[in-house]
């Protein structure tokens, strides 16, 4: 981002009276909301949530901030030694700060949703596109309210395609953000059950997610997954004018899978549109072959050659920790997905843990699934299908739900390889599975992000 104070202060109708024309014609670099990550030349946003940011100005201002939006019910703590902007509402002039900047910059928008794939799927639309233009993608998790604003200031001026996952939790957040970014191409990239705590059935879960149709481009396209009726169904309800195009494993698909085939570390595959290439993806799992076919959907629409398509898929950028494969200190490998977990997207990476190859045992590491309401007991135990002791010898369990699946799988597995852990007990888990790891061993973390298997991912990787 690069603009003005004084252009600042006009897109977000902040009071300037007492500035004078140097502070006014001061550059800003960039936005940030963390004073412990501020650069110089930044404009400093300092948020409210479980803490008031407010009160890190100081750390902002000796971190090099060139100046900050400013709440009006803090007034009476204004800085005196940068410019404030002062705003009646901190989020939402942040808010209104991007969208000014996003129709500046007018860069074709693609807006990414789903159950699973998103951050994958996201990842490698990015890279396709890059091939042929400059391209900002959603970095980590900076998917909502906050995340979206962020990512959109974060472009270069010289940006040509926005890439920008969203994420929802509620109804009405996905419409939110896609009226914000007003995407040009909209996926979606299945429905599963994440989130239904909140929603109580896939229907509704579905009936969100196709929010993020509400702000696209009347002369935009929509992209789904045409193997899921909820989307098929609802997809007849988008505007006319709209382009609908459909991925998935059916030939009734405008792009679909003929053939994939798991490698140890890769999965190879071909395209109905173009079967004499050969499409790999450095990730294991045949359900991943779903996100490129995606993603390859994006790359179509703006003719993106399929060669350069399957080149930059063999070595796209993947978000850490979604199904990444890690040398451990023992010589072990590691497969951490530990940043999101649903039993859709547990039982796809266990089938596909099962299939590698390795000299030694394959250990699985599954931590609670949250967000999954009444059904959650249910739904953890159902991951028995997925697990049996010729594959995956040992398995470790953590969390209060993941009680329901240890004893489901008492009688199937001997105690020595079953293990099982309180989600205050991760040190313990560490310490256990780090004595047990030999040179040769395999192992997959895979849970939600509030039990913080990441920690455990860290040690083993010293």
């Amino acid at each position: 981002m690069k603009m003005t104070i004084g252009e600042v202060a006009q897109a977000i109708n902040a009071n300037t009276e007492n500035f004078d024309k140097a502070m006014l014609d001061e550059s800003l670099t960039g936005v940030c909301f963390d004073s412990r990550k501020i650069q110089a030349g930044q404009l400093f946003v300092p948020l409210v949530a479980e803490h008031d940011g407010h009160d890190y100005i100081d750390n902002a201002i000796a971190g090099g901030a060139s100046a900050t939006l400013w709440a009006s019910d803090h007034a009476d703590r204004l800085p005196l030694t940068i410019p404030a902007l002062v705003v009646d509402d901190l989020l939402t002039a942040f808010q209104q700060l991007s969208k000014y900047y996003l129709d500046k910059i007018n860069p074709r928008v693609i807006a990414v949703t789903g159950s699973n794939g998103k951050t994958t799927t996201k990842d490698m639309i990015a890279a396709i596109l890059s091939s042929t233009f400059n391209v900002t993608k959603t970095q980590d998790n900076f998917n909502n309210e906050i995340g979206l604003p962020y990512t959109i200031l974060q472009m270069e001026s010289n940006t040509e395609f926005l890439v920008a996952e969203m994420g929802m939790d509620r109804p009405g957040q996905l419409d939110f953000l896609s009226k914000l970014a007003r995407p040009d191409v909209a996926v979606i990239t299945m429905i599963g059950e994440a989130h239904i705590e909140f929603f109580g059935t896939r229907d509704k879960i579905a009936d969100a997610k196709m929010e993020i149709t509400h702000g696209l481009k009347a002369d935009g396209f929509f992209v789904y997954d045409g193997d899921e009726p909820l989307l098929t169904e609802r997809a007849q309800q988008v505007d006319e004018s709209v382009i609908k195009a459909t991925f998935g494993r059916k030939d009734s698909n405008d792009v679909f899978a003929i053939d994939s085939k798991d490698g140890q570390y890769q999965t190879q595959f071909h395209v109905n549109l173009w079967p004499e290439i050969d499409f790999t993806i450095p990730m294991i799992g045949d359900y991943n072959v779903n996100n490129a076919l995606a993603a390859i959907s994006v790359g179509r629409i703006f003719r993106i050659h399929p060669q350069m398509m399957a080149d930059k898929l063999a070595k796209f950028d993947l978000t850490k920790n979604r199904t990444q494969w890690l040398s451990g200190s023992k010589g072990e490998r590691i497969l951490s997905d530990v940043y999101n977990s649903n039993p859709t997207a547990a039982k796809e990476v266990l089938t596909a843990f099962k299939n590698t190859t390795t000299k030694g045992r394959r250990i699985a590491v599954l931590g609670d699934m949250l967000e999954l309401g009444t059904q959650s007991k249910a739904m953890h135990a159902s991951l028995a299908d997925a697990l049996d002791p010729a594959s995956i010898p040992v398995v470790y369990l953590i969390g209060a739900d993941m009680d329901a699946l240890y004893e489901k799988l008492k009688p199937v597995y001997a105690p020595e390889n079953l293990h099982y852990y309180q989600a205050d007990q991760l040190d313990e888990l560490t310490s256990d599975l780090q004595a047990e790891l030999s040179a040769d061993d395999e192992v997959l973390l895979k849970a939600s992000h509030g039990l913080h298997l990441e920690n455990v991912v860290a040690k083993l990787v010293k």
